[in-house]
């Protein structure tokens, strides 16, 4: 199956998580029942190198508001609803490398795999579940 595929033909799938996220649970237990092996980081401690923010951005088509975590506390007192109107592409993945509660999450990257949020059925097409 997939998962073998997951496990060892490529890079670790790494899965930014913040613990007090009812969705990050949700998608880890995606993640164990699909028994797909990953590697867990916390996200607000360990926030996705410049690097992946520029995969998962490319990933997602140069959308680069997808990956911020517009119901966060962090993303509305720091006014990035209206930030984000005048900063630079660069500007703003400086600012979610810097700060994990700014990144949508769960956050998940790996050589063959970007995806943000947890969508089951769009996870399901990505892991080939179902």
């Amino acid at each position: 199956m997939k998962t073998q595929i997951y496990q060892g033909a490529m890079s670790t799938l790494k899965v930014y998580l913040y613990a007090g996220c009812g969705t990050c649970r949700k998608a880890k237990k995606y993640l164990a029942e699909h028994d797909i092996q990953f590697t867990e980081i916390p996200i607000r401690e360990q926030p996705p190198s410049v690097q992946e923010l520029g995969a998962m951005l490319d990933a997602y088509d140069g959308a680069i508001t997808r990956l911020f975590n517009t119901s966060g506390q962090d993303y509305r007192r720091g006014g990035y609803k209206e930030k984000l109107k005048t900063m630079s592409v660069e500007e703003m993945i400086s600012e979610l490398a810097a700060n994990g509660n700014l990144i949508k999450r769960p956050f998940v990257i790996s050589d063959a795999t970007a995806l943000i949020g947890f969508k089951q059925e769009e996870w399901d097409k990505v892991f080939h579940v179902g």
